[in-house]
């Protein structure tokens, strides 16, 4: 396609595209509704177009029942604590702690404003739903064990992934798996970013845990449950059982922050964390767009799914688990918490920005026009909020009709798309809005900074991808999204400094 078409076809990408946000403007303002009325999450006409479709068109997701959901015993939501790296927390801290009685924090009668339900939303993102099952409260407050995970911590000494909690008088509890955990970033000046992509060096935590409790049966059985896909033909996690734990330890460490070994993925396919900031814009949840975003009830039973509710989904006649739990061993969020969860959410923004829009950011802007970058990172939300197969995947005749489909593959790595539980045979396209405090990227964290990503050196087999070290290699090309790979280096660095302003 010469330029000139590129520019004719970007001006009409995006006049449909401004229509969408304008409809998409106007569904919002039916998401807060009443702050005072809250919705349910769990019934089976939302569920009914809710889930996109999985890769094997053979095998289908269903959810638990509204009667098992609501069978599940509601989770009680303490009042948590801050946790300091080693000589930073203040004298006598757990002593203090130690002393404190359990308090339960969320009230829904007190909600009586939008502002009451994002206050409380705050606590349910910092809300555990487990506890001392990654760490323990003497590594919290050991110098070696930040020195070994290279753990970051906040200019004022807070480890921000992890909370405390007291849920008996005299004993001190780690509080782990909110939302905060997998969302909190720890920027290089010290602050920390609610919600952003974070980068808690999960996997090199729990490769120390697999080390530390040296169980290689209780490790695989783990592994079956967070990522067995036994439908999948190439499902690559059958390797893990025949592999030593210090084998799976390594995989799990090659993993850098930022991406993930999450539930229904693949330590040997991560997905990068995604950037909550500017969700409440996004029509499909997860890299592979397993789920749409269509109201609040969407993104609470995607919530709710995601934090504990998953472990009751089959797959065909897979569960995870081996056997159906008795939901009533389980818990769950409320509706309410999910509700002042999602307005938390909606209402995060993004940090102020230090790049400014100057000369070279004027002339990257011109170049992101001229290369029809447009057609897919439309602004405003520089996302089309759109769906694109990946190489190997036929999609069934009707789901150009029910999916929101770019006919174009960009040619990334396809295995967390076709490979994993939630493979789709899609990626969305995402949204480069705060690129420049994110990172790394690509969908599975391949790529560790921009500059990076738009270098065809990345495409060599000799590139070093500095982010992300896959098993023994270190070195490997990491191929697809060839646009802007053939521009000169000047303009590359302008359509970077662009980039950085958004």
């Amino acid at each position: 396609m010469d330029r000139k078409s590129k520019r004719l076809f970007a001006l009409f990408a995006i006049l449909p595209f401004l229509a969408a946000i304008v409809a998409g403007e106007q569904a919002q303002k039916s998401f807060g509704g009443d702050s005072n009325s809250v919705p349910k999450s769990w019934d089976a006409d939302g569920f009914a177009s809710f889930d996109v479709p999985l890769a094997d068109s053979k095998t289908a997701v269903r959810h638990a029942s509204a009667a098992d959901y609501y069978s599940i015993p509601l989770r009680k939501i303490y009042k948590t604590y801050p946790i300091y790296a080693p000589g930073r927390e203040p004298a006598g801290y757990i002593a203090w702690l130690k002393q404190q009685e359990p308090e339960l924090v969320f009230d829904p009668s007190r909600m009586k404003t939008q502002d009451d339900w994002i206050k409380a939303g705050e606590l349910i993102f910092d809300a555990p739903i487990t506890y001392n099952s990654l760490s323990t409260v003497a590594e919290l407050n050991d110098h070696e064990w930040y020195k070994k995970m290279a753990m970051p911590v906040t200019r004022e000494g807070i480890m921000p992934f992890f909370r405390y909690v007291v849920r008996k008088t005299g004993q001190v509890d780690v509080g782990e798996f909110s939302c905060g955990m997998c969302h909190s970033r720890v920027m290089p000046d010290g602050s920390a970013i609610k919600g952003a992509q974070g980068n808690m060096p999960f996997d090199r935590l729990l490769a120390y845990g697999f080390r530390k409790r040296a169980d290689l049966e209780a490790v695989r059985r783990v592994a079956r449950i967070l990522f067995a896909a036994p439908w999948v033909r190439s499902n690559p996690d059958s390797q893990l059982e025949r592999m030593s734990l210090d084998q799976i330890a390594s995989v799990h460490e090659a993993i850098p922050p930022g991406a993930i070994s999450r539930f229904g993925t693949s330590p040997f396919y991560p997905p990068q964390v995604p950037d909550l900031i500017g969700v409440k814009d996004r029509r499909y949840l997860d890299h592979t767009g397993l789920m749409r975003h269509r109201t609040v009830e969407d993104l609470m039973r995607y919530s709710a799914i995601n934090q504990g509710g998953d472990v009751l989904d089959r797959f065909g006649d897979f569960t995870p688990l081996g056997t159906y739990p008795d939901p009533r061993n389980l818990a769950r969020y409320s509706d309410e918490n999910l509700f002042a969860l999602v307005m938390y959410l909606y209402s995060l923004k993004p940090p102020p920005n230090p790049n400014k829009f100057g000369p070279l950011a004027e002339r990257g802007h011109k170049i992101f026009i001229r290369e029809g970058c447009v057609m897919c990172h439309t602004p405003p939300l520089y996302t089309n909020n759109k769906l694109t197969p990946v190489e190997g995947f036929e999609a069934a005749e009707d789901h150009a009709k029910k999916l929101d489909i770019m006919p174009i593959i960009v040619g990334t790595d396809s295995n967390l798309a076709l490979n994993t539980r939630r493979g789709t045979g899609y990626y969305k396209v995402p949204s480069l809005k705060g690129v420049w405090y994110r990172g790394p990227f690509e969908h599975n964290g391949s790529v560790a900074t921009l500059e990076d990503w738009l270098s065809p050196r990345r495409t060599r087999d000799d590139y070093n991808p500095a982010s992300l070290r896959r098993l023994a290699t270190t070195t490997g090309a990491v191929k697809g999204h060839p646009f802007g790979l053939d521009l000169r280096e000047d303009d590359r660095n302008a359509l970077v400094a662009f980039l950085k302003t958004l």
